[in-house]
Order: C-alpha cells, then structure tokens, then sequence
C-alpha cells in the first residue's frame, strides 16, 4: 500500500501544459469549435493574436483527446484530455503570430490533424510550446531506470538477509542500523512502486486504513520492524518480522525481472515522490520510532533524481525550466544534509521552515515534468 497522495493526475497535467502555453484568464471566440471522428476543427476561424479561449466541443461518440499544435513540427500549445462524447470544454491559448491546427485523437482511432489556421498581425509566440514525447521516445528512459531498479533490488536484497540476521543476533544497535540503511535503499526506488504491485505492502506499508493499528496482524514490513525496533520489543518476537521483511524482498527481486513500469509513471512519479515527502515525511506521518524522516526525504530526492537521470534526454529541449530545477534540487540537497541524523523534532522553527518551503518549491518545479513527459499518439 503506496503512499501515493492522488493529487496529480489528467487535471494537474492538463494545467501544466496550459502553463507552458502561457495562459491566463482570457475571453472565450464565439461560437464552439466542433470535432468530430471525420473533422477536427469545423468552424474554427482565424483567431486573433493575443489571449482567448477556445470552446471545443466533441460531436463524436467516442471520448477524444484534443492538442493545438504546429503543424508543422507537431509541437503542443495546449491540450483537453477526456473529452465526453456531446461535451464542450474550454481551451484556453495564447495566441502569437504564426499557424495553429487542432489535433483530434479518439479513444479507439488514429490521430489526425485538422485545417491550418494562420495568425497574423500580433507578436511573436509568447510561450515555449512542447515537442510531444511518444511511446518510443520513452523505450530507452524506461529501460535505463528499469536497470537503475534492478540494480537498488539486487542491494536491498543483501541488507534484507544483513537486517533479519541482525535481528537473530539479538543486538538491537546493529539491527536499527541495518534497518536504516536497508530502507533508504527502497526509498531511493520511487517510480517504480506501482510496478511493484502487493509486494510494496508488504515491504513498506504502514498502519493507515488496519483496524487495530500497530498490533494489526496486516502491519508487516520495514515500518512493523521499526516499531519494534524502536519500542523495545523483544528482540526474538521480531525475528519473524524480519524474516518476513526478507523474504518479501527476495520475492521482490525475483518478480521485477519480468515485469514493466509504465510509460506514464516516469514523469508522474517525480512530482508524486516529493508531493508524498512532503505530505508524510515532514509531518512525521510514517515515523514509527526510528526518527528517520529526514534522512528518508534525502533518500526521496535521491530517488527523484534517478528519475529525472533518465528523462533529461527528453527534457533538455523541452523544458525551458529545467536547470533551475537542478538548482533547486541541489538547494534542497544540500539543506537536508545539513540536518543529517537529526529527527523533525530537533529542527528549530527556521531549520523547520526552510526545509518544508524547499521541498514545497521542488514539487511545483517537478509538475511540469509530468506533463512534458507524458506519452502522446501523434499518428
């Protein structure tokens, strides 16, 4: 059970791809823009330079995912996704000097482009528009973090069996240090837990939702250890914990081998990975004693790193904001590595603020991303 906070999904997509297109408040053209599954884009005349907002309406029966692009180069301006058959949705543009077409794309068919409309008379584009990223574009990312995954898995998989032996020895000191490096280690693998499937649970899930909380027989994995690690809970009753902890992490291993992480998840789970440190790392929601939520938010940005390792091909070219995300990232790094081996509680009230606006900045940098790196159809 992922701790996922589900605030950043097609919505939250949609507005950072109205963002890049530099949107704001405008007056809506008169009259819908009509498509449909043999037209995208009757009665649609040439539009004014400057900010307006398009009314889109679907005449098909099927859902459609619209983008006004170049089309020319096929770079995006802005999008609506889910698009309901007899729905109008406003688009908001900005619209400078140059052509503009729609691109319709329904649920079950081909992508096709719709009837150019040019636009004169105002100033240059004023947005930087974006390139679509494709399925193929993200084979190379997908396999290089799958590696990168595969790779923390075979790590993990020792200190687990380090950990569970720890344990058995019945010396407490070294098995909460074997805890805390094995679990930095899987909080360094972000982006791909969904990949993961009922093994995250198991591995890492915590009292949320389990009817007898902390004693609930469904409370297993590295935070029920840390609970009895740090609550003097005697040593050989968590032996079992430990073993369990292990060889769900051996099971792990074997299983992500075969499996895929998927195309949407790269970009979406960079945000995702601090949006959730900060909603349950810097309140101390998932300390269970050991007070390691800083060090886990360092293993998170590590972890949001790695992700966007494998992205920066792609988002070099099409993300103007991009080097002062890695500025950003590197301010954030370097502020939680001041407080290294501390607990949220022995942070000051400035030392406390100055980590919280951090990583809030970070993840309204990192939004971006997750629209940018979405998989579109283009044909």
């Amino acid at each position: 059970m992922r701790r996922w906070a589900g605030g950043f999904g097609a919505a939250a997509v949609l507005a950072g791809i109205a963002a890049l297109a530099g949107c704001s408040g405008s007056p809506a053209q008169p009259g819908p823009v009509e498509v449909s599954r043999s037209a995208c884009g009757d009665g649609w005349t040439a539009p004014q330079a400057g900010p307006q907002t398009l009314q889109v309406r679907n005449d098909a029966a099927v859902t459609m995912e619209i983008e006004l692009v170049d089309p020319a180069t096929g770079t995006v301006f802005g999008e609506l996704e889910g698009v309901g058959p007899g729905t109008t949705r406003a688009l908001p543009v900005n619209f400078g000097n140059g052509a503009y077409a729609l691109r319709c794309a329904p649920e079950d068919g081909t992508p096709f482009v719709g009837p150019t409309v040019q636009v004169t008379g105002g100033a240059d584009r004023p947005g930087p528009a974006v390139v679509p990223v494709t399925n193929a574009d993200l084979l190379g990312p997908l396999k290089q973090y799958h590696a990168y995954v595969a790779d923390g898995l075979g790590t993990l998989t020792g200190q687990a069996t380090a950990l569970a032996q720890a344990v058995r020895s019945g010396n407490r000191d070294a098995a909460q240090q074997a805890w805390l490096t094995a679990h930095l280690t899987y909080e360094r693998l972000g982006a791909a837990y969904d990949a993961f499937g009922d093994s995250d649970g198991a591995i890492n899930g915590t009292t949320a939702g389990l009817p007898s909380g902390a004693a609930d027989p469904g409370f297993t994995g590295f935070h029920r250890l840390e609970n009895g690690l740090w609550h003097n809970e005697a040593m050989p009753a968590l032996g079992p914990v430990a073993d369990q902890l292990d060889q769900a992490v051996q099971k792990l291993r074997t299983s992500f081998a075969a499996a895929q992480i998927d195309q949407n998840d790269l970009g979406l789970r960079a945000h995702e990975i601090m949006e959730n440190t900060l909603q349950f790392e810097l309140t101390g929601r998932t300390d269970y004693g050991s007070g390691s939520n800083l060090a886990t938010a360092r293993a998170n940005l590590a972890g949001t790193r790695a992700v966007l390792d494998v992205l920066r091909p792609l988002l070099t070219t099409r993300f103007p904001g991009l080097k002062d995300l890695d500025a950003w990232i590197a301010r954030t790094d370097h502020d939680l590595q001041a407080v290294a081996g501390k607990p949220l509680s022995a942070l000051d009230r400035q030392q406390r603020q100055r980590i919280n606006a951090d990583v809030s900045e970070l993840t309204e940098r990192l939004a971006p991303v997750a629209a940018i790196a979405e998989p579109r159809r283009v044909s």
